[in-house]
């Protein structure tokens, strides 16, 4: 069974009904994204805090989202984030982005790792937006393997993976539209975590998938 893995990138006062929705869902979610200010900001969010707590008493994961760099952020600067967002928002769990996908750079994200796990995460997503090399399954609950527009996406052709069985792959396609089974095609490529989003341009992931959409 595929499972809905949230990123929504706006604030609770701004979408107060929006944010409702995404807790009212939390049976059908494996985790929603937090991320106040392109990481956990210089300061607790009271309003994002709220959310955090009513996602908690669902039973729902909350990852800490954490800019990477492709590897060229610096260790501390990362874990510094990780901290902040269990400390702030009790995340159970971190989503890294802007992850390197060769071999050569597996080292510093099992640091990485290593460090968010002694944070309390329990549960790592690594988005590489493209299949990374197998050693990244050693280290990650969830691998995104795809971020792109819904154009590409329908192009995408499925591929074995030879990483660990028990790491998950992820789908986040955004400018996908109403009409189209998503569910049924992330499976098809071998996704069990998935987003899809009708937002595009700059800023796709302010809006929600079709079936978390509020009712006015």
């Amino acid at each position: 069974m595929s499972q809905l893995l949230v990123p929504y990138y706006e604030h609770p006062t701004v979408r107060p009904s929006e944010w409702a929705a995404i807790v009212a869902a939390a049976p059908r979610l494996y985790g929603v994204i937090l991320n106040p200010a392109s990481g956990p900001g210089e300061a607790p969010d009271q309003a994002f805090a709220e959310v955090a707590t009513q996602l908690r008493a669902a039973d729902v994961r909350l990852l800490g989202y954490t800019d990477t760099d492709y590897g060229r952020r610096p260790h501390a600067a990362v874990v510094e984030d990780l901290t902040r967002y269990h400390d702030w928002y009790g995340t159970d769990g971190a989503f890294l982005d802007q992850v390197a996908s060769d071999r050569a750079e597996f080292r510093h994200y099992r640091r990485i790792a290593t460090a968010a796990w002694a944070t309390g995460c329990d549960t790592l997503v690594l988005n590489h937006g493209t299949t990374p090399h197998p050693s990244y399954a050693r280290i990650a609950d969830v691998l995104i393997t795809f971020e792109g527009p819904w154009t590409r996406y329908r192009h995408l052709t499925p591929h074995p993976w030879h990483g660990t069985t028990g790491t998950h792959l992820g789908h986040l396609v955004y400018g996908v539209p109403r009409d189209a089974d998503f569910e049924a095609e992330a499976r098809a490529r071998g996704a069990s975590v998935h987003c899809a989003v009708p937002g595009m341009g700059d800023h796709p992931w302010g809006t929600l998938p079709h079936t978390l959409e509020p009712v006015s």
